[in-house]
C-alpha cells in the first residue's frame, strides 16, 4: 500500500465530462469531473482551476453546463484537456458543434450523452481550485447513447447495467 498520492484519481472511476460556459461575449469548455452531492434536491459538484479561463466566466455568470460525453467524443474530450480557453477559442479550433441551452446562457454540446443546466448555489477554494456547488435546473438526456468513463487514465464506454 503506497500513500495514495499521484494514483487516488486513477482509482476512483468518474463520468467524463466537459464543462461549458459563457459570459460577456467569451465562451469557454473544459474537461472535468462532476459527482452528484443530492439527489432531493438536484445539486453536482465540479472543481476548476481558478487560473482558466471557464473559472473566470463561471464567477462572472454564475452557471455552467456540465456535459456528459458519449464514447464519440473521446477525441473532443482529449482535445479539451490540452488547450486553454485564454489562448483559443476551443469551439472554433476543435470544430465542437453545440446548441442552446433551455434555461442558461452557456451553450449545450450537441451529440452528448446528457447535458446537466447548473446555476451556482454555493463555491469554495480547495487549494488552487474553487469548487461549485450547483442546482441542476433543467436537463437533456439522450438514451439511446451511453456515457464516457475514465478510470486509471483511459476512457471506457459505460455496458449493460448489472441489475
Amino acid at each position: 500500500m503506497t500513500d495514495g498520492r499521484g494514483m487516488v484519481t486513477g482509482i476512483l472511476p468518474c463520468a467524463a465530462v466537459i464543462l461549458t460556459v459563457a459570459a460577456g461575449g467569451r465562451r469557454d469548455a473544459m474537461t472535468a469531473t462532476a459527482v452528484f452531492v443530492s439527489e432531493d434536491r438536484p445539486l453536482v459538484s465540479v472543481s476548476v482551476a481558478e487560473h482558466v479561463l471557464t473559472h473566470d466566466l463561471i464567477e462572472e455568470a454564475g452557471e455552467f453546463v456540465v456535459n456528459l460525453a458519449t464514447p464519440e467524443q473521446v477525441e473532443m474530450v482529449r482535445n479539451l484537456g490540452s488547450a486553454h480557453g485564454r489562448d483559443v477559442d476551443k469551439f472554433e479550433r476543435f470544430n465542437i458543434a453545440t446548441e442552446p441551452s433551455q434555461k442558461l446562457g452557456a451553450p449545450r454540446l450537441a451529440g452528448s450523452y446528457a447535458c446537466l443546466e447548473c446555476r451556482v448555489v454555493a463555491s469554495h477554494q480547495a487549494a488552487t481550485y474553487r469548487v461549485y456547488e450547483a442546482e441542476v435546473v433543467a436537463y437533456g438526456w439522450d438514451k439511446e447513447r451511453g456515457p464516457l468513463v475514465w478510470h486509471q487514465g483511459r476512457y471506457f464506454a459505460l455496458g449493460t447495467p448489472l441489475a
